[in-house]
């Protein structure tokens, strides 16, 4: 899977990419391809493999089978090489509790043979660039949750990276960190960084990405642009209704060819006529509870994924 462009543009590449744990098919023979300065989405449930699909890119784990490469070289052959252009921002807090926030930044820019004045001094420009130079000398116990996460995107970045891995980088932030997280996204994007983004936040994929993969059961099964995947499996508007069956056997007569969904005590209405149908069919036929919005993200990844609930 993969967007149209040039070979010499592909940054990572899989062909019949596989991982296994004893029994446990984690990925399962899956092919993609990154492109430099895109910013994609790994989309999926818990345990369908997109955490697996990272830590094999950045050479944590070994593949079984199948061929990955990152930047032309192979994981399996140059992975110190490969470790030196990719930055990770894991989806645990990782932070060294025994340092100060600067220390963390210092420490960890050893592993990359930064020479100390220059790790220092990229230290220094990341917690401008994550609004935490207040906070350079005090521990990471006192830091709120959502520093934390500015922290380990900050670390990701010492060692300037041509590709950056996020794995669910604003878990539990709240709306005003979860968009200061974006803005930096954005401008590390601007600047040329290839950038992978797994997530649960639909809308974050939707801001963010340039393509979205959708991955169930180790495997990707659909892939392109978000807006377009929306256009192709929902349909510009959603309509919901208060559940009633005299209402459900208009809707079913109104929209023969509408893919009605009962959720709790609401009727989802979804179908590929054009924009401003379901207004005229409420402006005839005045529905309680009622509400008509734009379709998203969340609702293709719904309709693919299933709404039962993963562990």
């Amino acid at each position: 899977m993969g967007r149209k462009g040039m070979a010499s543009d592909i940054v990572i590449e899989a062909r019949s990419l596989t991982k296994k744990y004893d029994d446990l098919l984690a990925v399962d023979n899956i092919d993609f391809q990154v492109h430099k300065g895109e910013c994609v989405g790994f989309l999926g449930p818990n345990g369908a493999g997109k955490t697996t699909t990272i830590k094999m890119i950045d050479c944590v784990l070994p593949p079984t089978s199948g061929k990955l490469t990152v930047a032309g070289m192979d994981v399996s052959e140059k992975p110190r090489e490969i470790k030196k252009m990719v930055g990770v921002e894991p989806q645990e807090d990782n932070l060294d509790p025994d340092f100060s926030v600067i220390t963390n930044l210092v420490v960890y820019a050893r592993y990359f043979d930064i020479p100390k004045k220059d790790a220092v001094k990229r230290a220094e420009e990341l917690l401008k660039f994550s609004q935490l130079e207040e906070k350079r000398n005090v521990i990471i116990s006192e830091l709120s949750t959502g520093m934390k996460r500015r922290l380990i995107l900050a670390r990701a970045l010492i060692n300037e990276p041509q590709i950056l891995l996020l794995d669910e980088p604003t878990t539990g932030l709240d709306p005003q960190l979860r968009h200061l997280i974006w803005d930096k996204i954005r401008s590390l994007k601007k600047q040329g960084v290839t950038i992978i983004l797994t997530t649960h936040y639909m809308d974050e994929a939707a801001a963010l990405c340039d393509r979205t993969l959708i991955m169930d059961n180790g495997k990707f099964i659909e892939q392109g642009i978000p807006s377009e995947l929306v256009a192709k499996h929902v349909g510009e508007e959603v309509l919901e209704v208060d559940y009633d069956e005299q209402v459900m056997k208009m809707l079913q007569q109104k929209f023969p060819e509408a893919r009605l969904e009962v959720l709790s005590d609401q009727i989802h209405v979804f179908t590929n006529q054009p924009h401003g149908v379901f207004r005229s069919f409420l402006d005839d036929f005045p529905t309680r509870g009622a509400t008509v919005r734009n379709a998203n993200l969340e609702d293709v990844f719904l309709k693919l994924t299933g709404r039962k609930l993963r562990e």
